[in-house]
């Protein structure tokens, strides 16, 4: 294993990161939550950058200039909505995971943070949101072999818990 997987509570955005992970909604023009703080930090070339991208599908993940953030570049990825966990909502959020990480080796980036994708209004639980989350890096990061250091930013402390909590048994 070459890799740490750290915990951070704070802003995500004042992170110094190769990358930091935007939690988008699918047209990634801004929105509430982590997406929202992301563009309004980065300031309005992101949302220019974004326009091009032309939207993004659930699942999927897109790369743009971090701009007047700390970190280089901004991975956004759409999470699934929750709906009781019959519309494929595991299999998109780890997804979303292993599209960003697909990105930053493409890229060669050696680190990347991210957001608790999913568990705001998408209303994902957060407690099934953090296995798949840890499960989705570390398994990518084993079969890649890749060098790249995770980041969990967190935003409160039940997510503190429940990463820490997860990490340790792990």
């Amino acid at each position: 294993m070459a890799y740490t997987i750290t915990l951070f509570r704070g802003d995500i955005t004042t992170l110094k990161v190769d990358a930091i992970v935007n939690a988008a909604n699918r047209t990634l023009l801004g929105g509430g939550g982590v997406d929202g703080a992301i563009h309004r930090a980065a300031g309005p070339e992101l949302l220019e950058a974004c326009r091009l991208l032309k939207g993004c599908e659930t699942g999927e993940a897109k790369l743009t200039p971090g701009f007047r953030l700390a970190a280089s570049y901004v991975i956004h990825t759409v999470g699934p909505v929750w709906h009781g966990g019959k519309n494929r909502e595991k299999e998109l959020l780890e997804q979303c995971y292993m599209n960003s990480l697909e990105l930053a080796v493409k890229h060669r980036l050696s680190s990347i943070a991210f957001p608790n994708i999913s568990t705001g209004v998408y209303g994902f639980p957060k407690a099934l949101a953090a296995e798949i989350a840890i499960a989705a890096v570390k398994d990518f990061l084993d079969r890649q072999k890749a060098k790249i250091q995770p980041t969990f930013v967190l935003f409160d402390k039940e997510n503190e818990t429940l990463y820490s909590t997860l990490l340790k048994k792990k």
